[in-house]
This record gives C-alpha cells, sequence and structure tokens, in this order.
C-alpha cells in the first residue's frame, strides 16, 4: 500500500517533467513566430507608459498609438539606413582595407623570418586573407541587417497589440475572479520590465556614446557602426558586449594595423569594464532581482530556445517568470532560487518574525 502511495505522488511530478519537455520542444518547433510575438509583446509594453503619458496630456488614445509607432519606425528604419549605407561604402572601401591587410601579413612574415620561424608565402596568405577577414567583419554588419528584416512583422504586431491594449485590463476581470490580485499581477510583469529595460537602454547609450567617440579620436573608419553594435549587443548580459569587440577590432587590425587594434581592445574593455563593472552592478541589481547565476543561465536557456532575439529578452522573460512564480505559494521556492540573496534573507526573516508583515 505504501508503495501506491508513494507511485502516485511521483505521477504528478513525471507528468509535469513530460509537459515541461513537450512544451520547450514545441517553443523550439514554433521558434520564428514565438520570437517574434514575444518581441512584439515587451515593445507594446514599454510602448504603454508613452501612450498613458500622452493620453494625461489630453492626446487622444488613437492619436498617441499612432505617435509613439512613428516614433518606433523612424528609430528602426533609421537603424537599416544607417547599416545599408554603411555596408555599401564597406563594399567601395574593401580594396583599400585588403591592401592593408596584405601589407600587415608581409610584417609579420618578415618578423617571423627574422626570428628564425619558417612560414611559407601559402600559410601566410591563408591565414591573412582578406576576403576572410572582410566577410567576418561584413558579416556582423549583416546579421543586423536580417535581424532588421523581421521588423515588419513585429510592426504589425505592435500596432495591433497597441490597438487593443485597454481591453487587457477587462479581459483579466472576466478571467480571473480575485480582479485586484491579477491586475496588480500583471502591473508589476509590466513595471519590471519597462524599469530593467529603462535602466539597460540608458547604460546602452552611454556604451554605444562612449565607444562612439572614442573610436572616431582614435580615426577608426565606421565609429558610428561599432558604437550601434555595441548599443544593441549591450542588451545581452555577460557576453554582449565581448561579442560587440570582436568585429570593432577585425576591422581595426585591416585598417590600423597592430597599434589600432591595441587602442580599440583598450577602448571596450575600459568603457564595458566602467559601465558593466561599476555603474550597472548599482542600479541594476535592485532592478532585476535575479542572481548573477540566473542571469547568465537565462541567457543560455533563452538563446537556446528562441535564437538571437531569446538572447535579448533573456533577462525580462526570466522576470516575468519569477513573477509568476511568486503568486503560488507551491512555486514560491523556485522564485526564491531565482532571486537575489538579499530577497532571500528578507523573506528567511519575515518567516522568523524579524520583519514585520504589516
Amino acid at each position: 500500500m505504501a508503495n501506491n502511495n508513494s507511485i502516485t505522488r511521483q505521477w504528478p511530478v513525471a507528468l509535469n517533467i513530460a509537459a515541461f519537455i513537450i512544451i520547450i520542444a514545441g517553443v523550439m518547433y514554433a521558434q520564428s513566430l514565438v520570437a517574434q510575438l514575444l518581441m512584439a509583446l515587451f515593445i507594446s509594453v514599454i510602448c504603454a507608459q508613452p501612450i498613458d503619458w500622452l493620453q494625461k496630456k489630453k492626446v487622444p488614445q488613437g492619436l498617441a498609438i499612432a505617435i509613439v509607432f512613428i516614433g518606433i519606425m523612424a528609430i528602426f528604419f533609421g537603424f537599416g539606413k544607417l547599416i545599408g549605407s554603411s555596408l555599401s561604402s564597406f563594399s567601395e572601401d574593401a580594396p583599400k582595407y585588403e591592401k592593408n591587410l596584405q601589407e600587415m601579413g608581409s610584417v609579420i612574415l618578415q618578423y617571423a623570418d627574422q626570428m628564425g620561424v619558417n612560414i611559407s608565402t601559402d600559410e601566410m596568405t591563408r591565414m591573412f586573407d582578406p576576403s576572410k577577414v572582410m566577410g567576418i567583419t561584413a558579416g556582423f554588419l549583416g546579421q543586423l541587417g536580417d535581424f532588421m528584416g523581421d521588423a515588419f512583422t513585429i510592426f504589425f504586431l505592435v500596432l495591433f497589440l497597441l490597438m487593443e491594449i485597454d481591453s487587457f485590463s477587462i479581459k483579466a476581470r472576466a478571467i480571473v475572479k480575485d480582479t485586484k490580485g491579477s491586475l496588480a499581477f500583471f502591473n508589476t510583469i509590466g513595471n519590471s520590465i519597462r524599469h530593467y529595460l529603462s535602466i539597460k537602454t540608458m547604460t546602452s547609450l552611454l556604451t554605444g556614446t562612449l565607444i562612439w567617440m572614442s573610436l572616431a579620436i582614435i580615426g577608426v573608419d565606421y565609429a558610428i557602426i561599432w558604437a550601434l553594435i555595441a548599443f544593441l549587443l549591450n542588451y545581452i548580459p555577460n557576453i554582449g558586449s565581448i561579442i560587440a569587440a570582436i568585429p570593432a577590432i577585425l576591422f581595426a587590425a585591416v585598417q590600423l594595423g597592430f597599434g589600432g587594434v591595441v587602442w580599440v581592445t583598450g577602448v571596450f574593455v575600459a568603457v564595458n569594464t566602467i559601465i558593466g563593472s561599476v555603474i550597472e552592478p548599482k542600479i541594476m541589481g535592485r532592478g532585476m532581482g535575479l542572481s548573477t547565476f540566473i542571469v547568465f543561465a537565462s541567457l543560455i536557456f533563452w538563446g537556446f530556445m528562441l535564437g538571437t532575439i531569446g538572447m535579448f529578452l533573456s533577462v525580462p522573460l526570466t522576470m516575468a517568470i519569477k513573477i509568476m512564480l511568486e503568486q503560488n505559494p507551491k512555486t514560491e521556492w523556485i522564485a526564491i532560487l531565482l532571486g537575489t540573496q538579499r530577497e532571500a534573507q528578507v523573506i528567511l526573516d519575515r518567516k522568523e518574525g524579524l520583519i514585520d508583515n504589516s
């Protein structure tokens, strides 16, 4: 009898695990659609705040939506035009950069001969193949262009979501009996996402601006493009700033040689150290409510499931899940594991009666 009870208790756990695996498989199968829907949803959450502000200024809802939507389109099309013009100029200047790369290979070959290291000309040519190095650099710009290519679908999704923004609260009242709790639950998710993205946008803008100014002073061509890449990839936690430095360093090697590599590397290390290790932790620790390990683990998990967009949205998605888990006493322990040590200590002190629950 005891064995039967044990099996009965374990069966729901097995079902939950199986359901979780099936959901992950389904999301990965529909990766492109799910990623676009999530991106549109989060953009809509961000846009809700300026629309609400305009409405408080007596601007009609339709006009407020149109103003915010046109602003978003202008930003995306501006990015697309900048990337497109840079790719065109990049192709025109390619012969000049290829010549610089070949000269760099010749210098290395001479230095190796002086040191007694025998390197054949064919091996050096393969190592410093201009088409490969230039292809890597152009590939980073091309990927940004592909990312912008999904913008049209996302734009329409955002537009329709914004047009029905007022209906969400009514639908929540109709679905959930506990109206007050449900609205507070959705508001908490929306406010947390907006707060995180506002902080991340501020630090990303600062990162991009500093890199643009520094690279322009050094004399690196297309400094605004490398700054744009740094701005966008800074939304990817932990590794985004490292990935953003790769194309700029490669291009500096092609254009300016070894001295340019040293200077550009120093710029990225200095900027990301100041912002990523000094400024962000002070303000982001309060804004996310997630442990450092969970932030990195969520980056891997959502990137695996949803690709590049999943990496951009890894923190907001994990924050939303954490807030949902907090609503159910049976899953609150998972939310505690996802949270910070400070939050766990507050909960522990409350349970031990050290903090007044009132």
